[in-house]
C-alpha cells in the first residue's frame, strides 16, 4: 500500500496537466491541495477524469478563486483504477500536491 505524497507539479497557466492517476488494480483515497504563490488571485478548476481532458461532469471546483498567497484544499476523495486528478490554473503561479493512501482494489 503506497501513503504519502502521489504527484506534485506548478502547472502551467490556462493547460489541463494530471497531476495524479490511480494505478490499475487500485482504489485511492486522496487530497488535493492547490497553492497560489502569485501576488493577485489565481481561478483553478479540479476534475476527477477519465483523461487528460475533462467533461464537464467530472469538475469537482470551475474557476474558484485562490486569493493571493492563500490555498484551496479538497480532502476524502476516493477514486477507483485509472482516474485522473487532473488540474487547471489562470496562473503558472500555482503549486498542487495530491497526497493520500492506495489500496489493491
Amino acid at each position: 500500500m503506497a501513503s504519502g505524497i502521489l504527484g506534485q507539479a506548478a502547472p502551467s497557466a490556462t493547460t489541463n496537466t494530471t497531476v495524479y492517476t490511480v494505478p490499475a488494480s487500485t482504489v485511492s483515497v486522496v487530497n488535493v491541495n492547490i497553492v497560489n504563490r502569485g501576488a493577485s488571485a489565481a481561478t483553478v478548476r479540479i476534475a476527477l477524469a477519465a483523461g487528460g481532458s475533462p467533461t464537464n461532469a467530472e469538475y469537482i471546483e470551475y474557476d474558484t478563486s485562490v486569493g493571493a498567497k492563500q490555498v484551496l484544499e479538497r480532502t476524502g476523495l476516493a477514486l477507483n483504477a485509472g482516474k485522473q486528478v487532473v488540474i487547471y490554473a489562470s496562473s503558472a503561479d500555482t503549486s498542487v500536491s495530491v497526497y493520500g493512501l492506495e489500496d489493491a482494489a
